[in-house]
């Protein structure tokens, strides 16, 4: 039997969610989380999103998501320093290697950076070629965090959902297509390494074991300058994952955390 690789060659990162913001909340979110996963720590524990939502106890409905029993969603007040605080003590009591946030602006994280003790080494956002969010990558690197980017193949995982128009699928943007020709690359692997040259970390999920080994395959080439300029040329600042779009028609509550 093929034995499982040893915990230490894992890097397993989980997040805090919204309903667990107040101090006292989050050492028992983590706690759970560890439950089940059957782990003793966390390499990486992020923040979100930077909403708090009323508290929702394990045995009344676990996971919480975006509404309670009631089927409300219902913010609440909550100083993301102490939320920060309290992050920063599993870090001392060995529960998580580091800590770090998700879908931050950079007066968010100037504000957490005032009376942080550990500095977040992760900011997690929704980057790809039409939401490059130069400046804020920028912000985060000057800041020593390294930036992961989910969402990295644009729309495609947001048609399902309605987020998203075929109009928005990067995997058939004719520059896209034409720079893939061109290194004989998939778009996916073109769009994976346009992320990897811009010092970013790019998420990508799949069940599909050939396009995981096609995720892969991106370290064989380098995009020449003057494609990453055609690809970056693409931006239109469009956000697909947005609680001030998709909260009130979802969830009835006015959300926005972007501009």
């Amino acid at each position: 039997l093929c034995q499982p690789p040893p915990r230490s060659d894992l890097f397993i990162t989980s997040k805090l969610w919204n309903t667990y913001h107040a101090p006292e909340h989050v050492p028992l979110a983590l706690a759970r989380t560890l439950s089940d996963l059957s782990l003793e720590y966390l390499d990486e524990f992020l923040i979100h999103f930077p909403i708090s939502m009323e508290y929702v106890p394990f045995d009344t409905k676990y996971p919480p998501e975006w509404t309670n029993m009631d089927g409300k969603m219902v913010l609440v007040a909550q100083d993301m320093g102490a939320t920060w605080k309290a992050m920063e003590a599993l870090v001392a009591a060995g529960k998580t290697k580091t800590i770090g946030v998700c879908n931050f602006s950079t007066q968010l994280i100037r504000q957490l950076l005032s009376t942080a003790t550990i500095r977040p080494a992760t900011l997690q956002i929704e980057v790809h070629p039409h939401n490059s969010q130069d400046k804020l990558v920028r912000f985060a690197r000057e800041c020593g965090m390294s930036v992961t980017a989910f969402s990295i193949f644009g729309a495609s995982s947001y048609l399902e959902l309605d987020m998203a128009t075929e109009d928005d699928v990067l995997m058939i943007d004719t520059v896209i297509v034409e720079i893939g020709k061109k290194y004989d690359k998939s778009p996916a692997q073109v769009l994976i390494r346009w992320a990897m040259q811009r010092n970013t970390l790019p998420l990508c999920k799949s069940s599909n074991p050939g396009r995981m080994k096609e995720n892969r395959d991106v370290v064989d080439f380098e995009l020449a300058a003057d494609d990453i300029t055609r690809i970056d040329a693409l931006n239109k600042d469009r956000r697909y994952n947005d609680p001030g779009s998709f909260c009130e028609p979802g969830m009835g509550t006015f959300c926005p955390i972007y501009e």
